[in-house]
């Protein structure tokens, strides 16, 4: 595979190449190890493509997910309490889940537990690999990768996606580096309020 494309939001990728040039060389290593004609493997049963053989997303996370743990990017979870007033939440936000917890229930609310996991995070950057459903993207954007950060786990996140020129040779529904792109910065310069590096790729 190769990159196409890199999108750097709120400097994420300025500060790879300042503070963590090693692990941004590592990244773009094991995107060109995926070999993607090897990933083309799965039939389509779709009206529109029957019968046509197409990229698999999950060969191409296999590959992915083989080499990065090759290079020990391992799991990560943060975990956290919430609860249904908006002004515990606001107090919260900073403190350790421990600490949370204890200030939701002193507060005389109900703590509730929740976590968010990545599959691969090293050296406080985590890495997420989109090629499942369009929706699971904006959850890694909005939602995971600004949970680490806000939770002082990473430092920026990294989101690797389909060029629009494989994706339209793969099952329908995955998303694609063109459109993500556009939602980051239809959001605005500070939105998500997180460093990241969206990759665009193709074989």
């Amino acid at each position: 595979m190769k990159i196409c494309e890199t999108y750097s939001h709120l400097n994420g990728l300025e500060f790879l190449l300042v503070h963590s040039r090693k692990l941004w060389r590592e990244i773009k290593a094991v995107i060109t190890q995926v070999d993607g004609e090897k990933c083309k493997t799965k039939i389509s049963k779709e009206k529109t493509m029957r019968g046509k053989l197409l990229y698999s997303p999950v060969a191409m996370n296999a590959r992915f997910s083989e080499l990065l743990k090759a290079k020990d990017w391992k799991e990560s979870r943060v975990s956290y309490w919430l609860t249904k007033s908006e002004k515990l939440i606001r107090k919260t936000l900073s403190m350790s889940a421990e600490d949370q917890k204890k200030e939701i229930e002193a507060a005389g609310e109900k703590a509730i537990y929740s976590y968010n996991q990545t599959d691969f995070v090293k050296d406080r950057v985590a890495i997420e690999v989109q090629f499942g459903k369009y929706s699971f993207v904006a959850y890694d954007l909005f939602v995971k990768h600004l949970a680490f950060y806000v939770g002082d786990q990473i430092d920026v996140g990294i989101e690797i996606l389909p060029m629009k020129t494989l994706q339209s040779q793969m099952s329908s529904g995955v998303p694609y580096y063109e459109g993500e792109f556009y939602n980051v910065v239809r959001q605005g310069r500070g939105v998500p309020a997180v460093p990241l590096v969206i990759i665009g790729v193709e074989p």
